[in-house]
C-alpha cells in the first residue's frame, strides 16, 4: 500500500479532522510516515482563519509540492478550510495540487489517495458532516491525552470572524455518541479529555437540550479512568450558571474555563457583534470565582480591531488588570476580506496595534507572574509529559490549570520515589516561578493518593535528580511529517 505522511495546521478541532482521515487511510491499510521524502501521499490539512494561518498554509503546501519533484511523492491533497475558501484558487495558482477536500469531505479522502484520473476540477456539494464513535481516529497526542469534537460549525454573527463560512451551521453531535466515544477513549489509556468544538457552549440545543454541555459533563465524569476533563472555546453569554455548578461539582472536571472575549471596551464588543460587556464579562468572572476559587480563566482578546480608540485600548488594559487572568492570548486584528468587519471605517495602523499588544502582554506577564508565585510552596497534581523540550536534563508537566499546548509548563528538577513515566499524575510541589511556568518537585504519592499538605516527602526516600539517563525521552507523536495542532488561529474562536 502507498505510504502517506500528513501535515496537520491550525487548532485542535483541525487536529480532529486530520486524525478522522489518518483513521480512515489506516483502515485501509495505508502505511503512515513521519518522512515527506518517502511519502507516496502527502496530505495538508490546513488552516485559514487569518491572515498569519493562510500565510502558513500556503508555504507548507508549496514546501509539499516540492517533494513532487524531488522525493517520492506523486501526489499532493490539500484539506481543510484554506480549501473551503480558496477552493479554485488553490487548483488554478498550485499545479502540483492533485485533489482538494473541505471540511464537509473528509471521508473523500481515501477516493483522493486511490484516484488515478485527473479529480483537480471534480466538485459537488457536500452534506454538513460530523464524525461519530464508529469512525476511525488514529490519535496524535499523547496515549494518555485525546481531543474530542462535541460540535461543529458556528451559528454566531462575529463581525472578524470566517468560521461559519469555512464550518458551517452549528450542529451537535448525539449525546450517546460523545458518550460512546469517550469511553473508547478511556477504555485505549486515555486519562486527559478535552472537549472542542467553534462553541462548546452552544452543545445539544439543536438537539432540544437544555444545559447540555453541562449535563454532558456531568455524565463524562462518571467515565472510569479519566482524570482530568476540560472543554475549550466557550461563548461567554453561554457560561450559566448551570455550567459553572457542573465544573464546580464533577470532581474530574478541571476548573478551567476557556472564554475568548475578543475585547473589553463596550463600544468595540458591539462593532464586533459579540452581543455583551465590559460589566458583564465582570460579572461572570466574580460568579465563576464565587463557586470555584481556585478557577483558572483562559481568554484572549484582539489588538487593532477597526474604530479601537486610545479609551477604548484603556477599557482594555483596565478590564484585564481588574480581571487578572490566568492565561490571555492577544491576536493582532486580520482584515479578512468575506468578514463583514472588512469595510468597516477607520481602520488601526498596523505599528500601533501592534504596540497596542505589546503592551498589553506585558500587563498580562506581570499578572501572571504574580499569580504563579501565590503557588510556590504549594502542592498541586502534575501530569507528568516526559523530558523538557528546552532541555534534556529536566523532566515537564502540566498542572490543571494548564491545557495541552496551550498554556506554560510545570519544570520538573527532582523527584521522590520511582522514576516518573508519561501520563502519570504525581503530587508536586511548586519551588519556583517565572512568567508564565513554574519549576516543582515530583512527589512520591499519585494524584489519587491522600498527601499532608504539610509534609514535604522526604522522610522516607531520597530526592533524585531529574538529570537521569534513564528518565523516558520526550512523547512520541504518531507517524506523521508535522502536528502543529496550535497555530495563531486556534485560541481566537469563540
Amino acid at each position: 500500500m502507498p505510504k502517506v505522511g500528513m501535515v496537520s495546521l491550525g487548532c485542535p478541532k483541525n487536529l480532529v479532522d486530520s486524525e478522522v482521515m489518518l483513521g480512515i487511510l489506516a483502515r485501509q491499510g495505508y502505511e503512515l510516515t513521519p518522512r515527506a521524502e518517502e511519502a507516496d501521499v502527502v496530505i495538508v490539512n490546513t488552516c485559514s482563519f487569518i491572515e498569519p494561518a493562510k500565510q502558513e498554509s500556503i508555504d507548507t503546501i508549496l514546501e509539499m509540492a516540492e517533494h513532487k519533484r524531488s522525493g517520492s511523492a506523486k501526489k499532493l491533497i490539500v484539506a481543510g478550510c484554506l480549501v473551503e475558501r480558496y477552493r479554485q484558487d488553490i487548483l488554478k495558482q498550485i499545479p502540483e495540487v492533485d485533489f482538494v477536500i473541505g471540511t464537509n469531505e473528509l471521508e473523500r479522502v481515501l477516493e483522493a489517495c486511490e484516484s488515478t484520473g485527473d479529480q483537480r476540477r471534480f466538485d459537488h456539494p457536500f452534506d454538513p458532516y460530523l464524525y461519530s464513535e464508529f469512525t476511525p481516529r488514529v490519535l496524535t497526542t499523547p496515549s494518555y491525552s485525546a481531543y474530542l469534537k462535541i460540535a461543529e460549525g458556528c451559528d454566531h454573527p462575529c463581525s472578524f470572524c470566517v468560521i461559519p463560512q469555512m464550518r458551517g451551521q452549528f450542529r451537535s453531535r448525539r449525546f450517546q455518541s460523545v458518550l460512546r466515544e469517550a469511553e473508547i477513549l478511556a477504555e485505549r489509556g486515555v486519562r486527559e479529555l478535552t472537549l472542542i468544538g467553534q462553541d462548546t457552549t452552544s452543545y445539544g440545543r439543536d438537539l432540544g437540550l437544555r444545559n447540555g454541555l453541562a449535563t454532558l459533563l456531568r455524565e463524562l465524569g462518571k467515565i472510569r479512568g479519566l482524570v482530568w476533563l476540560r472543554f475549550l472555546y466557550c461563548y461567554p453569554n453561554q457560561v450559566t450558571d448551570e455550567l459553572i455548578a457542573a465544573v464546580a461539582e464533577t470532581p474530574v472536571a478541571a476548573k478551567y474555563f476557556d472564554i475568548p472575549l475578543q475585547h473589553g471596551s463596550t463600544a468595540m464588543l458591539k462593532a464586533m457583534r459579540r452581543g455583551s460587556s465590559h460589566e458583564q464579562f465582570l460579572r461572570m468572572v466574580k460568579k465563576i470565582r464565587a463557586a470555584i476559587p481556585d478557577a483558572a480563566l483562559r481568554t484572549s482578546m484582539i489588538a487593532g480591531f477597526p474604530g479601537e480608540t486610545e479609551d477604548d485600548f484603556k477599557t482594555l488594559m483596565d478590564f484585564v488588570r481588574v480581571a487578572e487572568f490566568d492565561h490571555l492570548g492577544v491576536f493582532l486584528y486580520s482584515n479578512e476580506e468575506s468578514s463583514s468587519s472588512f469595510s468597516l471605517p477607520d481602520q488601526v495602523a498596523p505599528g500601533l496595534a501592534k504596540r497596542r499588544q505589546r503592551q498589553l502582554m506585558a500587563l498580562q506577564r506581570t499578572i501572571s507572574r504574580r499569580k504563579l508565585k501565590r503557588k510556590v510552596g504549594g502542592l498541586y497534581p502534575v501530569l507528568v509529559e516526559g523530558r523538557s523540550e528546552e532541555t534534556d536534563l529536566l523532566l515537564q508537566g502540566r498542572l490543571e490549570s494548564q491545557a495541552p499546548e496551550i498554556d506554560g509548563r510545570v519544570l520538573l528538577s527532582d523527584f521522590v520515589g520511582r522514576e516518573p513515566q508519561p501520563g502519570e499524575f504525581r503530587w508536586a510541589r511548586i519551588t519556583a516561578a517565572s512568567d508564565y511556568d513554574v519549576v516543582a518537585r515530583l512527589e512520591a504519592q499519585t494524584f489519587r493518593d491522600p498527601i499532608d499538605p504539610g509534609h514535604d516527602g522526604t522522610t522516607d526516600e531520597e530526592i533524585r535528580p531529574a538529570r537521569l539517563e534513564t528518565i523516558p525521552g520526550a512523547i512520541e507523536r504518531p507517524k506523521l511529517i508535522n502536528i502543529q495542532p496550535h497555530s495563531t488561529s486556534g485560541p481566537m474562536v469563540g
